[in-house]
């Protein structure tokens, strides 16, 4: 057994939405030069996603929770006052409130190319956008070992995170509604657990080798061991609306890892559970959000999320306090409070309607939320002058 301690450094992908300022509606066809600007002024920080609408940003591997905050605000910000100029803006949802995936354009790139003639309409329904947090643990055993131990704890990082209440124009129900969507796709939901690297390095190669993924980037498990890096991804996240709902929801995964690995040290580890009931507390998750109930599986019954949420954060106190984000993990009791951004989204729209708007025109309020809410707190997004920083160091993807 590996007796040192990982470097834990963090990285995190945010994936957002652009939409019209005058419609609201999603930018089916944005133009190159926003996309080329946005590269030229963030380097290696930005990319395009599947969907032409869609824009992806990642942080440099950071040391410290703060650092990855601090990257995030300017990511969010230069590319609010990048879309700016094209009177676009970018929504930090994972679903959009009114648009229609039928009309959306994939981008033209070998890659998405292969995913569209592959998965078809499957991958073309897939109006989603989530956030991937990276926690580096460079022992491969040690690596696994946490992969097996983590689902237990997917479901309550979810329930801080929803932000997908909406689905073409429909009050879904659930508050994310994103995992709907995302479960049509092949190799994705709760991963498997395996024995070791090995194995998991075996598994997945019966599928490269019958040809049916080039890779292990191919495997879009709700948690996964990065094909790239020496981390722990954890992908079950709907991307967070407020910058300090997504550093609070990153910086719990990452002491929740540290706490895992101080008790393997110590010749401990985390009861297992079966995927089945670890799958009833993410459909808890996906329903309710962070004002529902999950089961507490010891007592045999279920509990307040802010109760769990409680637990959760006396057990990670020690590792907070060692990486310095006690404030950052506890914001989660005002995501409690609060509610996520699906609750505000639903509480916008209801009122909306309750004021004699017709639906669409309530959907719109709704957007207009989210792109405040997207870069509240950051200084001047939308109309700031933009311009490059230094190079960063390679970041997770």
């Amino acid at each position: 057994m590996s007796a040192s301690e990982p470097s834990f450094t963090i990285g995190v992908e945010e994936e957002y939405l652009l939409v019209d300022r005058q419609t609201r509606d999603l930018a089916v066809d944005p133009p190159r030069a926003l996309m080329d600007r946005c590269e030229e002024i963030l380097p290696k920080r930005v990319t395009p996603e599947f969907l032409r609408c869609q824009i992806e940003v990642g942080t440099p591997v950071c040391e410290r929770v703060e650092d990855a905050r601090a990257e995030l605000a300017h990511l969010r910000g230069t590319i609010a006052a990048v879309s700016a100029d094209y009177d676009l803006a970018p929504i930090a949802a994972s679903t959009h409130p009114f648009a229609t995936w039928a009309s959306q354009q994939h981008t033209d790139k070998d890659r998405y190319n292969a995913l569209a003639r592959d998965i078809q309409m499957v991958v073309r329904r897939m109006l989603i956008c989530g956030m991937h947090v990276h926690v580096a643990i460079e022992d491969e055993a040690l690596r696994i070992d946490l992969f097996n131990q983590l689902p237990y704890f997917l479901p309550h990082l979810l329930a801080l995170s929803t932000s997908s209440p909406f689905w073409q124009g429909h009050e879904t129900g659930l508050k994310s509604y994103r995992l709907s969507v995302f479960k049509e796709m092949p190799r994705t939901g709760l991963p498997e657990s395996f024995d070791s690297e090995d194995e998991y390095r075996r598994t997945v190669d019966v599928l490269v080798r019958a040809g049916m993924i080039e890779d292990a980037t191919k495997v879009w498990w709700d948690l996964r061991p990065s094909a790239r890096f020496p981390t722990l991804e954890m992908r079950i996240a709907d991307v967070c609306t407020r910058l300090d709902d997504a550093i609070a929801v990153a910086a719990l995964f990452r002491c929740l890892a540290r706490m895992l690995w101080r008790l393997r040290r110590d010749n401990q580890r985390w009861r297992h559970y079966s995927r089945f009931l670890i799958e009833e507390n993410r459909w808890l998750a996906q329903r309710h959000g962070a004002a529902g109930r999950l089961i507490d599986f010891g007592k045999g019954s279920t509990t307040p999320f802010g109760d769990l949420m409680e637990e959760i954060l006396e057990l990670i106190r020690e590792d907070a306090a060692h990486f310095g984000c006690i404030a950052a993990v506890e914001h989660a009791r005002a995501i409690v409070a609060d509610g996520t951004s699906a609750d505000r989204q639903l509480a916008i729209w209801r009122e909306a309607v309750a004021d004699g708007m017709d639906p669409r025109q309530a959907h719109q309020r709704v957007v207009d939320h989210l792109i405040a809410e997207t870069v509240e707190g950051i200084p001047d997004a939308r109309m700031r002058p933009v311009e490059a920083r230094g190079q960063p160091a390679d970041r997770p993807h």
